[in-house]
């Protein structure tokens, strides 16, 4: 009986967290976001309701407010705009970890909300010539999905992390990693207070074989074996790499000698195109990858030995 008990617990979990994660990334990757363009409406909408939930699941303000804003240039012929300079913001919050000593040490947990907007000449779209919504419901909708749905399991456990964690989504990823290079070079706390990052870039996307990809879990003590270990049972057969970090946000992280780690589950014909719809997400692999993911959060959040960055270059 507690056996049946807890199966039916556990997918009722997991059905939460998959109407949880569809909800996000449906919001997000909406026309009315148009892209989320930086500096455009749609990206600071994208914002606010990234900023709406992290106010809602208790976060931390730093400096009194989630936003971190930055600038950043656009080149004529992207989005349908003139060249500019626009100004965009990360949004950022913290909880307080449990531990007297191990709270002044941060995990920094992030995914980038903005995409390409309407394309055009000068962007990454891989259809330059046409100028149309690009939703980019699994780039990285779905990252900022995972993300909000990580926290709302953080925020509703009982136990607090023994470290303080960090939630980040970070604006101009597509430009140069713009938004995350930022934050690594205005850290509102001390640089070495920051421990490990988690980035998730593109996670919506989960193939037949249910594999989650990753590089970088061994530029932290016993990353490798940690993942590995938390593979059982959780549905998932992660393709793990001690080095080959990527080429997401976690990079900023890491080139400043923070250890770091990239999560995504494969590229697709429909990466930078107006055709990553949120009809082609696999809502249930999302699930099983938030849970993954805060899983590993949290262990991490919890090491019994210290976190020292390690070089894999």
């Amino acid at each position: 009986m507690i056996s049946v008990c807890f199966t039916v617990s556990v997918a009722a979990q997991n059905s939460r967290l998959e109407k949880t994660f569809y909800k996000h990334d449906k919001y997000l990757s909406s026309d009315k976001m148009q892209g989320r363009f930086p500096g455009t409406k749609g990206n600071n909408e994208a914002a606010a309701y990234i900023r709406k939930y992290f106010q809602k699941y208790g976060l931390e303000k730093f400096n009194g407010n989630y936003y971190q804003s930055f600038q950043l240039f656009v080149k004529e012929g992207i989005n349908k705009m003139k060249s500019d300079t626009v100004t965009t913001q990360n949004v950022v919050g913290y909880i307080e970890g449990s531990d007297e000593k191990l709270k002044k040490e941060f995990i920094v947990i992030g995914a980038h909300y903005d995409h390409w907007g309407w394309g055009g000449i000068a962007s990454g779209s891989k259809k330059k010539d046409t100028m149309a919504i690009h939703n980019g419901a699994d780039d990285n909708a779905s990252g900022v999905a995972a993300l909000l749905c990580i926290l709302e399991k953080v925020s509703k456990s009982k136990v607090k992390s023994k470290r303080s964690i960090i939630f980040v989504s970070f604006s101009g990823e597509e430009e140069g990693l713009l938004g995350s290079k930022y934050f690594v070079n205005h850290l509102p706390i001390p640089k070495d207070a920051v421990k490990v990052m988690l980035n998730m870039d593109m996670v919506g996307r989960l193939n037949a074989e249910n594999q989650i990809f990753m590089g970088g879990a061994g530029t932290f003590p016993d990353g490798v074996e940690l993942m590995k270990n938390l593979a059982e049972n959780s549905g998932l057969n992660p393709v793990i790499h001690a080095g080959g970090v990527g080429g997401s946000d976690h990079v900023s992280f890491y080139k400043s000698s923070i250890s770091a780690v990239g999560f995504h589950t494969g590229g697709h014909p429909q990466y930078h195109t107006p055709e990553d719809d949120i009809e082609l997400i696999n809502f249930r692999g999302g699930a099983l990858v938030s849970q993954y993911i805060y899983n590993a959060l949290i262990s991490i959040a919890n090491y019994a030995q210290p976190l020292v960055f390690i070089n894999r270059d």
